[in-house]
């Protein structure tokens, strides 16, 4: 977490502080000038700028949250460019602006003394917002980056605790610091960070289509550095560099890092030598805040203290609170209702009609770009609606089980070309809308719907995988059984091992095999007596036993009941139903169970073959891919590129732990193996994640 929380506690305590002196030399000033009476203008504007600061992160938040997905990684790209822009322009102003700080603030306190209460509460309002506003873009991408992680906001808070601490030992002349030396040293460190900053920005701007070069990598270190380790983790959080990095990220950081660190250190070496215009911000002050507050200078005033000879006085007829009030609810009630326009329906946004009569009535020519459209079923029957292109099929949106009388919303990227609703009403006519031709826009990319007979052919060669593997599985049990029958345990073991690999090997028919797959291959989980529970059976009741010194006749009914099932699963497999939508969904959930249960030592019953168990589960998942191929490359041709160099890495990693005395069991792997082939596996997971997506049955089709 604290890898995460670094780059938010950095920010967090730099602009903490520069806001910090702000105030301190505004309340100092005021204090000097007999004027303590109007602190509370201060403190408005102070109040303001951050309800204004949190009301802009509450924006951006539920604004990213309402957007498809990949609007949220361009919307994320383009802040995180402005963020970097901002912390690059707030560290050149302070190096520059440093050393003329406090005499600045004190003319404009000056000057807003002698125009009236709105006038000193706007400057202390404009000084702060500034730093409120980047403090709050520059943790929204840090929280955005780390995802669930609440190690930026943990960060931010500490940094933001202890500037505030620094801030007032620094006015109470309690302590001392370098500041030139401390905003130097944290602004090169800021640098940094931006750069880590724009290059996930950039990637995020590729994930989106808005830029090229998603699949243009500059390196690859997956297969050698495990993305989850330590260290890998601590560079990610602090620098924001990760195993895989594309051309464009990694120019754009090394870009931006050469020119900018350069720029900044010039300019510190160049302004070494010049002297401080005032004493307040010096490189070896105690603080602004302290040269501004003087040694017991202040004498006491209120509002009444006159200034440059003539007597302030409050004005009449207005309640003290209504200004405060006003300043720091406006920014709250404009956030509010900025969030509630965009969880609820956007302005603009078409109704269009789903039934059987009118499908797509209310649908004009809608402007290219991302558009949300409020479906709206007026027919008698439960319908799924898509919009397609009905020259092809291919949907861009869809809803499904649009209840009658019901509205949801449809987001869909409008481009060229041409649009038309399909509506499918359960039990009724599917009926398709007038088509509208789009120009001028961009090209979006549709997803070509899967029919239930595209996916008859690959089931049927799956079930004739099946069959055939089921027919050696049941000639290997009974070779097992013999081997325990005859008591000869040693080859016992061997072929137990060639019998459960093969089972393994037909992962994806686990949905069909029903109650047969847990007395076959059951764990003992939940058991009352876990391994000596009548209810464990199968395979790994059978593994527990020959590595466990457990005799030939304790386990040959063990033996014999596994014989029996597998015999009974040959027999029940060739008419069970076999639902084809399993498919595509059994290509991810394979490896999904291998990472949970195989490369946890979960399934280790003795024998420490889990891994060769994986090596199976692999081969039955490329079974999968190959029968799957033609389908998954006429949708996304680049797809099982990823997943077959993911498949690849997880298999080198697997066979690398094979020795010629054997597997090595998952928990004697050595650390860096465990975390490289774990980090490989979910890696290869999140590869296979849009598979069932990309192949899931439409009745669009």
């Amino acid at each position: 977490m604290w890898d995460e929380a670094f780059p938010s506690f950095l920010i967090g305590l730099r602009e903490g502080l520069e806001a910090g002196l702000i105030v301190s030399i505004l309340v100092a000033t005021l204090v000097r000038a007999g004027q303590k009476g109007r602190l509370p203008q201060v403190w408005t504007g102070v109040a303001a700028a951050l309800a204004l600061s949190l009301s802009f992160g509450a924006v951006l938040t539920f604004t990213a949250a309402n957007l498809s997905g990949r609007a949220q990684e361009a919307f994320g790209g383009v802040l995180s460019l402005i963020a970097v822009g901002f912390v690059t322009a707030m560290v050149f102003w302070m190096r520059r602006s440093a050393r003329t700080l406090s005499a600045e603030l004190k003319e404009k306190v000056r000057a807003s003394l002698a125009m009236g209460a709105g006038a000193l509460v706007l400057t202390s309002f404009l000084a702060v917002a500034r730093e409120g506003l980047e403090t709050s873009l520059f943790l929204w991408t840090n929280v955005r980056t780390a995802g669930e992680s609440t190690g930026p906001l943990i960060g931010a808070a500490v940094g933001l605790l202890l500037s505030t601490g620094l801030c007032w030992g620094l006015y109470r002349r309690a302590l001392t610091m370098n500041l030139t030396r401390f905003f130097t040293v944290t602004g090169a460190g800021l640098i940094v960070v931006a750069a880590g900053v724009l290059g996930y920005g950039l990637r995020d701007l590729q994930e989106s289509g808005l830029v090229g070069g998603r699949g243009t990598y500059a390196f690859d270190l997956s297969g050698h550095l495990d993305a989850s380790s330590w260290y890998a983790t601590l560079v990610q959080g602090t620098l924001n560099l990760t195993v895989t990095m594309t051309v464009l990220q990694v120019v754009g950081y090394v870009a931006y890092l050469g020119i900018v660190m350069t720029m900044f250190i010039e300019g510190v070496r160049g302004g070494a030598g010049r002297p401080a215009t005032t004493p307040a911000a010096g490189s070896t002050a105690g603080s602004a805040a302290a040269s501004a507050a003087g040694s017991g200078a202040a004498a006491p005033g209120d509002e009444a203290a006159p200034v440059d000879g003539k007597p302030q006085s409050a004005r009449p007829g207005r309640p003290r609170w209504v200004l405060p009030t006003a300043l720091v609810a406006v920014p709250v009630v404009v956030a509010g209702a900025v969030i509630a326009i965009s969880d609820g329906k956007p302005d603009g946004s078409a109704t269009v009609t789903v039934s059987e009569r009118d499908c797509g009535k209310g649908f004009g020519t809608p402007r290219p770009g991302q558009q949300v459209f409020q479906m709206h079923n007026t027919g008698d029957k439960v319908s799924e609606v898509y919009l397609v292109d009905p020259g092809t099929g291919a949907v861009y949106g869809e809803v499904e089980g649009l209840a009658p009388g019901t509205t949801r919303a449809l987001t869909a990227t409008i481009g060229s070309g041409d649009y038309a609703w399909r509506c499918v009403p359960t039990g009724g006519n599917t009926v398709t809308s007038a088509a509208v031709h789009i120009s001028g826009g961009s090209e979006v990319k549709a997803v070509k719907p899967v029919a239930e007979d595209d996916l008859k052919g690959p089931l049927d060669s799956y079930r004739g995988y099946v069959d055939q593997g089921l027919a050696t599985l049941m000639t290997q049990t009974q070779k097992l059984q013999t081997d325990v029958h005859s008591g000869d345990l040693a080859t016992a073991r061997a072929d137990w091992l060639t019998a459960h690999l093969q089972y393994a090997s037909l992962g994806a028919a686990y949905g069909t095999f029903a109650d047969l797959d847990g007395k076959i291959d059951g764990r003992p989980d939940g058991l009352p007596d876990k391994y000596r529970d009548p209810g464990f059976t199968g395979f790994l009741r059978l593994e527990y036993g020959l590595w466990h010194g457990q005799s030939a006749a304790d386990l040959t009914p063990v033996a014999d009941e596994l014989a029996q099932n597998v015999a009974k699963l040959v027999h029940d497999f060739p008419a069970q139903d076999f639902d084809p939508a399993d498919l595509p969904l059994r290509a991810h959930e394979i490896l999904e169970n291998t990472l949970q249960f195989e490369l946890t030592g979960d399934t280790d019953m003795g024998s420490g073959t889990t891994l060769a168990t994986a090596q199976a589960d692999l081969a039955g998942t490329q079974e999968l891919l190959t029968l799957l191929q033609p389908l998954l490359d006429e949708r996304d041709p680049q797809l099982l590129v990823r997943v077959n160099a993911g498949m690849k890495r997880v298999g080198d990693l697997v066979a690398a732990a094979r020795t010629p005395e054997g597997w090595t069991p998952v928990d004697r792997l050595p650390a860096d193996s465990r975390r490289q082939l774990d980090g490989a596996t979910g890696q290869l997971l999140e590869d296979l994640a849009p598979i069932p997506a990309l192949l899931e049955i439409r009745k669009a089709a």
